[in-house]
């Protein structure tokens, strides 16, 4: 059990390891931290044979893999209160990802730049916290790139700067609600790239 404890003292925040090892105490589920994945940052699965079980990218900031874990701790939830028939990301998984992180809405437990956009995400919380930007972009602060100080999220960067995307060049242009229209400096052509990427400022 302390070497359980100490697995959640090492990626979750240390205002939320408590409450979160008292999640996966309640609720007895396979928790695995697994290499980063593209396609999605965590995950719930049942299987009879095997039980529960919930995966989280271990390459996220603490709070970036709190929010992934209580979102995944919500699927759980609705999944023994409904079985499989709710929509995955319904009212019913809606209501209970606000509940499960009730106790830790609060400034003693997350700052408040986080605390604010997160909750009103959780108003109405879509399937992936990407699709929301002021949550992302104040999550993303907390990474490790970031804080590197060679990477910026675009949205900083002025109209008109170069910046440097995946080995690509681009001058940043005019905001298209949540992505930026960018001219790629090589062949001229205009691609829109997310307001919340990670980019190198040239």
């Amino acid at each position: 059990m302390k070497k359980d404890l100490e697995v959640f003292q090492k990626y979750f925040p240390s205002t939320a390891v408590n409450y979160c090892f008292s999640l996966w105490e309640t609720y007895q589920f396979n928790f695995k931290i697994t290499r980063t994945r593209q396609s999605k940052l965590g995950d719930y699965s049942f299987r009879r044979d095997k039980g529960h079980k919930i995966t989280v990218n271990g390459d996220l900031n603490p709070y970036a893999f709190l929010v992934t874990y209580i979102h995944e701790v919500a699927h759980l939830v609705t999944f023994k209160q409904f079985g499989n028939k709710p929509n995955p990301h319904g009212k019913e998984w809606k209501k209970n990802f606000k509940d499960v992180f009730l106790p830790l809405l609060n400034e003693s437990a997350l700052p408040l730049q986080i605390l604010i956009p997160l909750k009103e995400y959780l108003q109405n919380p879509s399937a992936t916290t990407q699709s929301y930007s002021p949550l992302v972009r104040e999550l993303r602060k907390f990474d490790k790139l970031a804080d590197e100080g060679d990477k910026m999220i675009l949205t900083n960067l002025q109209k008109g700067e170069v910046f440097e995307l995946n080995g690509r060049y681009f001058e940043k242009g005019d905001l298209r609600r949540t992505r930026f229209l960018c001219t790629d400096k090589a062949n001229g052509k205009r691609y829109v790239v997310s307001a919340i990427a990670l980019v190198k400022k040239v």
